[in-house]
């Protein structure tokens, strides 16, 4: 095995010392967290220009209270304290309702929201007091052009809520004050769970937990594994082809055997693969650690991380080795790499369905079948949720057990093709390749 050592290192070398590798290694963070880095620092960038809300009310008491609430916001919630305007001005046009042609009407108010006139319109309906599920009068209607995500109408909502509360309260005869704790809304956080500080032997204290944490930490970890696997698996397909293309195997097979050329391609991209997500991390941890956010480091995970991946690029590598010696040309390439890379991109499809219910069975079996174990089972894993230590293992097994398969029916495949020229990688053949040789 000391010649596919050889050939590893080889390959290892001619892989890190390109200006391909360098600018892959600093494309690949800003591609991965710059959408993120960008969100941090356009966060406060709003949009301050005055907003201009012309109002259909049908029941002709909401108007005043818009106006007054307005005035309100634009008095004291604006400014900061240097006089630095932070947020938009908001203003109400109140519109009486065309009750002969209402779709005229909303017509005319569109051409003027497109035309920049007015920012949005609203319709409230004249029953939204009382009302009765289904019907247009009962409901309340924000016409703009980015309705779904804008903050105005956010706005709009609780200052129509509050006020039909306090219709409601006053047609039952009771004081408001008296009332105020009934509408006074309490959100239940969302908590970890208690633990034993390992040194100490105290009790830990939970912690608070939100969205973005519990998604983001199994979304990178399981990106970065399929990155891994695009930077330094999947190009064995086109670069065995070209090998064999070009006669440079022919060359190599003078001195080594099939399978020992086979194995140092593979070994050289796992050398690349680790040392590519070994800078990758350690910088993660640095960069969290100085921005005390230590806390979503998942350093329990990181170990069955680079095992995991170990094993996947072995396991992927020798399927694409194998395939790259049975391809002829560019050609052969094109047509077989999307379907060679189906089973890698299929954790990436249940990816979400997988974080929000990890121990589902769903999750586990999908876990537990060998080819999708290294990704699914790194991602159960990075979520919130503990996993049973025997899914691990058990996974763990049968990902031992089919890259074994892999790398000995790859190797069969590898040692027939490699030199043979004219014949197209159909499945059929492969398949004779690997059971007849």
């Amino acid at each position: 095995m000391s010649k596919a050592f050889i050939i590893a290192k080889r390959e290892y070398a001619a892989a890190v010392r390109t200006k391909g590798f360098l600018i892959s290694l600093i494309l690949l963070p800003l591609f991965m967290g710059g959408g993120l880095v960008v969100f941090s620092l356009m966060k406060d960038k709003i949009d301050i220009s005055e907003k201009k809300i012309a109002v259909i009310d049908h029941t002709g008491i909401f108007s005043e209270q818009l106006v007054t609430a307005a005035e309100n916001h634009n008095q004291n919630n604006i400014k900061n304290e240097e006089g630095e305007k932070i947020a938009p001005a908001y203003s109400f046009e109140i519109i009486k309702a065309d009750t002969t042609n209402p779709h005229q009407q909303k017509l005319e108010l569109s051409r003027r929201v497109r035309a920049k006139e007015i920012h949005a319109f609203m319709q409230i309906g004249s029953d939204v007091v009382h009302p009765t599920y289904g019907e247009e009068n009962s409901n309340i209607y924000y016409y703009a052009e980015n309705s779904a995500l804008d903050n105005v109408r956010r706005w709009v909502n609780n200052i129509i809520n509050g006020k039909i509360r306090e219709a409601r309260i006053l047609e039952l005869n009771l004081d408001k004050e008296q009332v105020q704790d009934l509408f006074y809304w309490v959100n239940v956080e969302g908590m970890g769970l208690l633990s034993i500080d390992s040194k100490t032997g105290q009790v830990k204290d939970a912690k608070k937990t939100n969205e973005l944490e519990t998604i983001m930490v199994p979304y990178i970890l399981i990106l970065l594994m399929f990155m891994m696997l695009m930077m330094s698996a999947i190009p064995l397909l086109s670069a065995v082809m070209e090998e064999k293309s070009e006669r440079i195997a022919e060359v190599l097979l003078g001195s080594v055997t099939p399978t020992q050329f086979m194995v140092g391609k593979i070994l050289g991209s796992v050398g690349v693969s680790l040392t590519t997500s070994v800078i990758y991390i350690a910088g993660a941890i640095f960069t969290l650690q100085s921005m005390d956010f230590g806390n979503l480091i998942p350093y329990d995970v990181l170990p069955w991380f680079f095992i995991f991946m170990f094993l996947n690029i072995i396991m992927v590598g020798s399927l694409m080795a194998a395939l790259g010696s049975a391809c002829n040309d560019s050609k052969d390439v094109q047509a077989i790499q999307f379907p060679a890379m189906l089973p890698i991109i299929v954790p990436l499809i249940v990816m979400m369905p997988i974080i929000l219910n990890p121990l589902s069975s769903f999750a586990t079996g999908m876990s537990l079948f060998p080819v999708w174990t290294p990704m699914l089972m790194v991602l159960r894993q990075a979520t919130s949720v503990t996993i049973p230590v025997w899914q691990l293992y058990v996974g763990l097994l049968g990902v031992l057990l089919f890259t074994a398969f892999s790398v000995w029916a790859g190797a069969r495949i590898f040692r027939s093709a490699i030199i043979m020229q004219g014949k197209r990688p159909k499945i059929g053949t492969l398949l004779r390749y690997i059971f007849k040789g």
